[in-house]
């Protein structure tokens, strides 16, 4: 299984990393490039490429459909029960990629997109993949098993994480490092828990294929992501979590997910509830702002590095937090969580010292 593992995890990192030179010489060509000037709330400079996303697909497609043949062939696992499933997901992906790089390429409303979100999370569910019941921690009785309100709920969970993402990627190799940590936190999950060997595939093949991406998109970056990258990024995810959790449907494997994925939900659940309120209106949810939580890091002066940095934590923390609690139990995870918070509480004054004595020297 770990040799497996390592080929799906290197294969992506390497087919990213030699093919995002490509997407950037393209982006430039088709003129899908990101340009500051006149936006307000555009934090970069200079005019930079947004096809990235590209790059990081290509490196999750090629290690995933490299490791499904292999295996297949030599025997070491079956796939067949999954063939649906994967032709979905890939169908779903497919459809969403062409509406987001429309996007990056000329720019459509948000309510198109959302509709693009909309119908490739359906493809997904028609083919098969699908939240399928809820247990409560192993005890006898479903706490939930109503087809169609798991379809529908698995919709608005495929269609709300990939948001997430799409929301939180603000800042320069934000959204791709958090969703490194969170594939690696989710890796870590789906072994603990005995989760299908797809599943396995699945997460570290995209940890891999952001791993590769990322060199280029760390700030300073050379090229952004794009909608097609972090949409590609919250819908793989959102589907993976699902794959993952099939086999026990105990309420910890489900919202595993929600606990590692924590910091981009609260900061699309904030932007949703801030824009309603201002504007008074629900179209007021689809007019950018610049009030997500890096928006408020960096207005209290720091950094875009150590904005990213801190959320980068954060994530590792709570990604900590939900191993812990499906491995420990609650109060095991609490304690973990008592003693991170204490550290930070005793720690903060003298790290806001050292960055005021930084500013002034």
């Amino acid at each position: 299984m770990w040799g497996d593992i390592a080929i799906a995890f290197l294969l992506a990192v390497i087919t990213a990393y030699v093919v995002t030179p490509y997407t950037i010489r393209f982006a430039r060509k088709v003129r899908a490039v990101d340009i500051p000037r006149g936006n307000k709330r555009k934090i970069h400079k200079r005019v930079m490429p947004r096809l990235g996303g590209l790059a990081v697909i290509a490196g999750f497609a090629v290690s995933v459909i490299y490791l499904l043949i292999v295996m297949t062939l030599e025997g070491s696992a079956s796939f067949e029960s999954y063939y649906t499933q994967l032709i979905g997901f890939f169908a779903g992906a497919l459809v969403l990629s062409i509406f987001c790089f429309i996007d990056d390429l000329k720019g459509i409303p948000a309510i198109v997109k959302l509709l693009g979100q909309i119908i490739a999370a359906c493809i997904v569910v028609f083919t098969g993949t699908s939240i399928e019941r809820i247990e409560l921690f192993n005890l006898s009785g479903t706490f939930v098993n109503n087809e169609t309100f798991l379809l529908v709920f698995t919709v608005i969970w495929i269609v709300g994480i990939t948001n997430a993402i799409n929301l939180i990627d603000g800042l320069d190799g934000l959204s791709s490092g958090i969703c490194l940590i969170s594939c690696i936190s989710l890796l870590i999950i789906f072994a603990l828990n005995d989760s299908p060997m797809i599943s396995i595939i699945l997460v570290t093949a995209l940890a891999g294929a952001v791993l590769g991406f990322l060199p280029f998109n760390f700030n300073p970056a050379r090229t952004f992501i794009g909608d097609t990258g972090s949409n590609f990024l919250g819908f793989a995810l959102a589907i993976i979590a699902i794959i993952g959790a099939a086999k026990t449907y105990t309420a910890i494997v489900l919202i595993a997910p929600l606990i590692v994925l924590a910091i981009p939900l609260l900061d699309t659940t904030l932007a949703i509830f801030r824009r309603m309120i201002k504007t008074k209106s629900l179209k007021g949810i689809f007019q950018a702002d610049k009030e997500h939580l890096h928006h408020k890091i960096m207005k209290r002066g720091y950094s875009q590095k150590q904005a990213v940095f801190m959320l980068y934590g954060l994530t590792a923390t709570l990604g900590m937090f939900a191993i812990i609690l499906l491995e420990s139990g609650i109060w095991k995870a609490l304690s973990f969580a008592l003693m991170v918070i204490a550290i930070i509480a005793v720690g903060y004054k003298d790290l806001m010292k050292l960055r005021k004595d930084e500013e002034t020297d």
